[in-house]
C-alpha cells in the first residue's frame, strides 16, 4: 500500500498539472481570437499578460496566508476559484477585451497561491532529504500540464469550438477538489490512515517549525540580507524566461516556421514533457547529493547553476536554427535544463525561512511575476519592433549568467530568519 505523503504529493501533482493547464489554454487559443479580432504582437502580449497582473498581487497575500492556515484550505479555495475564471474566459473573450482582462487578472488572483501552498504542503509531509523529489514530482505534474494544455486544446477547439478546453480543464479542477477536501490534512498528524512508521520518519527528518511565533518578518528585515535577494533576482530570471517560453512558443512555430496551430502545439509540447521528467531526476539528484553529506548550500549552488547556465546557453543558439526540429531540440534543452532551478532557489526558501517561507515566497514570486509581465510584453514589442525573436532571446540568456554569478556568491544553505 503506498504511503500517505506519497498519495498526498500524487494529489499536489494533479492540481499543478491543471494549474498550468489553465493557464496554457489561453496560450493556445490566443492564435484564433488575434486572428478574429486583428491584434497585433504587441497588444497580443498585454492580453497574454493580464492573468500575471493579478497572479502578482496574490503571491505576497497567500503566502502569508499558507503559513497561517496551511496549504490543503488555501490552494482548495485557489483552485475552486481559477477553475471559475477559466469557465466564464470564452463567455468574456466573446462579450469584450476589457471583461476578458477582468476574468484573466481574477484568474492570476486565484492562481497566485498554488505554488506557495505546494511548498508549504511538501515541507509539512515530507522530511528534508526527501523534499527535493517529492518537489520535482509536483512540479513534473505542473509541466506535463503544459503538456496536456498545449495537445488537448487545439484538438478541442477544433472538435468543440474555443471554449471546449476552458469547459473540459475547469470540469477536471472540481472534480479534483471533490477528493481533495475529504482526502488530505495539512499536517500528517491530523490522517487517520497514516501508519505509526512513516509518522515517526516524517517527524523524525524534520528541522524547522511551521507555526510563526509573532508578526511576519519586515520588509527591511528580509531585504538586508543578501541571500533574500539572491532568491528574488532567481526567481526573476526564472519567471522572464519561463514566460517568455510559455505565452510565446506557439507564436514562435508559427511566425519563424510557418507550422500550422496543431503542428505549433505539438512543438511547443515536447520540451515541456521532457521537463517534467528533468525536474525529477533534478530532485533526486539533489536528495542523493543531501544524503551522501554534501552540505546544503554546495547542492543549492550546483543545481541552480544548472538551471540557468543551460537554458541561457540553449536559447543563444536557438539564434541559429533553421528548422522547426532543430529549434524544438533547443527549447528542450532549455527547458529540462531550467527544471533544476527547482531544486535551487524554489527550495532554498525553506532553508534560510523554515517559519516564513510562504510569505518570502510570495514576495520574490511577486517581483518574478512583474518581471514575466514584463517579458511577456517585451517580447511582443521586440517581434513587431525588429520583426524577430532573436534580440529577446539574446537578452533572455544574458540575465541567465549574470544571475548564476550573483547566486553563487550570495545564496546559502543555511538558516538566516
Amino acid at each position: 500500500m503506498a504511503a500517505e505523503r506519497f498519495k498526498v504529493v500524487a494529489l499536489v501533482a494533479g492540481v499543478m498539472c491543471l494549474c498550468n493547464a489553465d493557464r496554457v489554454v489561453m496560450s493556445v487559443a490566443i492564435v484564433p481570437l488575434a486572428a478574429e479580432h486583428g491584434w497585433d504582437s504587441y497588444f497580443l502580449g498585454i492580453v497574454q499578460s493580464s492573468f500575471l497582473w493579478g497572479y502578482m498581487f496574490s503571491s505576497v497575500i497567500g503566502g502569508a496566508l499558507v503559513d497561517k492556515y496551511g496549504g490543503k484550505r488555501v490552494i482548495g479555495w485557489g483552485a475552486a476559484l481559477w477553475s471559475l475564471a477559466t469557465l466564464l474566459t470564452p463567455l468574456a473573450a466573446s462579450h469584450s477585451t476589457v471583461s476578458l482582462f477582468a476574468v484573466r487578472v481574477f484568474f492570476g488572483l486565484a492562481e497566485g497561491v498554488a505554488l506557495p501552498s505546494m511548498n508549504n504542503l511538501i515541507s509539512r509531509w515530507f522530511p528534508s532529504n526527501e523534499r527535493a523529489t517529492a518537489v520535482g514530482m509536483s512540479m513534473g505534474g505542473f509541466q506535463l500540464g503544459n503538456v496536456v494544455g498545449l495537445v488537448v486544446s487545439p484538438l478541442a477547439m477544433s472538435t468543440i469550438g474555443i471554449s471546449g478546453p476552458f469547459v473540459l480543464f475547469s470540469f477536471l479542477g472540481y472534480v479534483w477538489l471533490l477528493t481533495w477536501i475529504f482526502r488530505v490534512e495539512n499536517d500528517p498528524q491530523d490522517n487517520t490512515s497514516i501508519s505509526k512508521a512513516e509518522l515517526r520518519l516524517i517527524q523524525a527528518g524534520k528541522s524547522d517549525s511551521h507555526a510563526i511565533k509573532g508578526k511576519l518578518p519586515s520588509l527591511a528585515l528580509l531585504f538586508s540580507k543578501l541571500p533574500t535577494w539572491a532568491i528574488v533576482l532567481a526567481n526573476v530570471t526564472n519567471n522572464w524566461g519561463y514566460f517568455v517560453l510559455l505565452s510565446w512558443m506557439p507564436v514562435y512555430f508559427k511566425t519563424v516556421f510557418g507550422v500550422n496551430l496543431k503542428q505549433a502545439a505539438w512543438f511547443s509540447a515536447v520540451p515541456w514533457g521532457t521537463m517534467a521528467i528533468s525536474g525529477y531526476v533534478a530532485g533526486a539528484t539533489s536528495d542523493y547529493l543531501i544524503k551522501s553529506d554534501y552540505s546544503i548550500t554546495s547542492v543549492r549552488k550546483i543545481m541552480q547553476s544548472i538551471g540557468f547556465m543551460g537554458p541561457g546557453v540553449a536559447l543563444l543558439c536557438l539564434n541559429y536554427v533553421t528548422t522547426p526540429t532543430v529549434a524544438a531540440i533547443f527549447m528542450t534543452m532549455a527547458l529540462s535544463l531550467s527544471s533544476f532551478s527547482q531544486a535551487g532557489f524554489l527550495l532554498n526558501m525553506h532553508d534560510i525561512a523554515p517559519q516564513y517561507a510562504g510569505f518570502l515566497h510570495g514576495i520574490s514570486n511577486s517581483a518574478g511575476t512583474l518581471a514575466a509581465i514584463i517579458s511577456t510584453i517585451g517580447a511582443g514589442f521586440f517581434v513587431q519592433w525588429l520583426g524577430s525573436f532573436q534580440a529577446f532571446l539574446t537578452l533572455t540568456a544574458c540575465l541567465y549568467f549574470a544571475t548564476t554569478i550573483f547566486w553563487n556568491l550570495y545564496a546559502t544553505g543555511e538558516r538566516v530568519f
